[in-house]
């Protein structure tokens, strides 16, 4: 499995709830920009539309080597998912308020997958718990370090 773009913003912005493996439709000149690691997912979301899931505002920089036909940089893709999945999440997203998030792209074997993330909005107070514990986990990591 080779990660090729991640969202870490994701984890400081929401509780991540859940999480689902979605494919991807692409064309030609995208992937091959994928594969060159020229990839943005932090600005993105997802929506379901039609019971149909898209990811809104991905970044894929146009192929170098591509033609007339390249492909627009932040057009919206549709993410391929079973349909009781989609239920799940359209249910999810109308009653609790959720909010879906691209998390990590990957290559598993020869496909390109998404991993998608069913979130809730963090607020401030947790977002400063949060750095505070991570600080703190840090500073035992480097005085056990420091100790062996």
């Amino acid at each position: 499995m080779v990660t090729v773009a991640e969202n870490r913003k994701a984890s400081h912005e929401y509780f991540i709830l859940d999480t689902y493996e979605a494919g991807i439709k692409l064309t030609g000149t995208e992937i091959k920009s994928i594969r060159a690691h020229k990839v943005n997912i932090n600005d993105s979301y997802v929506i379901i539309k039609d019971m149909k899931v898209w990811a809104i505002n991905m970044n894929i920089a146009k192929y170098d080597n591509g033609n007339i036909f390249n492909h627009d940089e932040t057009r919206a893709r549709e993410l391929l998912l079973h349909k009781h999945e989609i239920l799940k999440l359209f249910n999810k997203v109308k009653l609790e308020g959720c909010t879906i998030v691209p998390l990590k792209l990957y290559f598993k074997d020869a496909l390109l997958k998404v991993e998608i993330g069913l979130c809730k909005g963090k607020n401030l107070h947790d977002k400063r718990e949060d750095l505070k514990k991570r600080d703190s986990d840090m500073r035992v990591r480097k005085a056990l370090k420091g100790n062996y």
